[in-house]
């Protein structure tokens, strides 16, 4: 079994090319091209946001209350 990618080459490249000239038109391929850069750029910063530990809490934790008395007395003897 040979890899998908081992079968494609440069006359298919430029087949696939110049289709896509005549489909899409070739005014409309750099605005595809760049709408499709900008996509990936949203994606890879979104992943990355996503991965990123929350931020730290900058403020201090309150301080414990001091500790109550004791209520009850010793017993006397």
């Amino acid at each position: 079994m040979t890899p998908f990618f081992a079968i494609i080459d440069a006359p298919i490249i430029i087949i696939i090319v110049g289709l896509g000239v005549l489909l899409f038109g070739a005014d409309k391929i750099p605005k595809l091209a760049r709408s499709m850069g900008e996509a990936r750029k949203e994606f890879e910063a979104g992943s990355r946001a996503q991965n990123a530990p929350p931020p730290q809490d900058q403020t201090q934790p309150p301080a414990a209350p001091p500790a109550a008395p004791p209520t009850s007395q010793p017993p006397q003897q």
